[in-house]
């Protein structure tokens, strides 16, 4: 039997979801091909990633930087200005040295998982006892080890790193909408045989 408080809201939480399920699917469906041919070429991804992130700071600065010289007269327009230098600069060094770029991300990356995870278990520590705080240990000790398999093997991880984060989001990204259109496949259907 289904329950009717679901049911009821059920439009108001797929929307016409339901309707156009397929292209949901379909979007599932190459976002996870697209993931698995990542898998395959990290290294690619790593320095297209890299590219990128190094165009849009470069392009970011730009734009801060025409920002800070038509707003001159500011109090802090030269702090502005000096952001917008930082910007511009890290984007073109990425830019013009993206193998560079990968390692620098890459180990700022495994220092950030290492700092994550001791801050995890700090947490979990001070509320041991309470419910669930394993869970904080857990994902502490997770983030040390992961952030230390990547400095370990510094500066060769900053040639996959990047590029296995991004194929496994769209991996992960393409289950989500796979799952997704098939619940609403089946709510379509329902309504159909109602």
């Amino acid at each position: 039997m289904k329950n009717p408080s679901i049911n009821e809201n059920m439009p108001a939480l797929y929307g016409t979801l339901p309707r156009h399920w397929g292209w949901l699917l379909g979007l599932g469906i190459v976002s996870t091909l697209l993931g698995l041919v990542g898998l395959g070429m990290t290294v690619w991804l790593t320095l297209a990633g890299v590219l990128m992130f190094g165009i849009l700071l470069a392009l970011g600065g730009v734009l801060q930087l025409f920002d800070a010289i038509k707003c001159a007269g500011w109090k802090s327009t030269l702090a502005h200005g000096g952001i917008a230098l930082i910007y511009l600069i890290a984007g073109l060094v990425m830019i013009f040295d993206p193998i560079g770029g990968a390692m620098a991300l890459t180990l700022v990356l495994g220092i950030a998982l290492l700092a994550a995870g001791a801050l995890r278990l700090v947490i979990a520590f001070q509320h041991r006892g309470e419910s669930g705080w394993q869970w904080s240990a857990v994902g502490g000790a997770l983030s040390i080890v992961l952030g230390a398999l990547v400095l370990l093997q510094w500066p060769v991880s900053g040639f996959w790193v990047i590029g296995l984060v991004i194929a496994v989001e769209l991996l992960i990204n393409g289950w989500v909408a796979i799952f997704l259109a098939l619940a609403a496949r089946r709510i379509q259907r329902s309504d159909v045989a109602s």
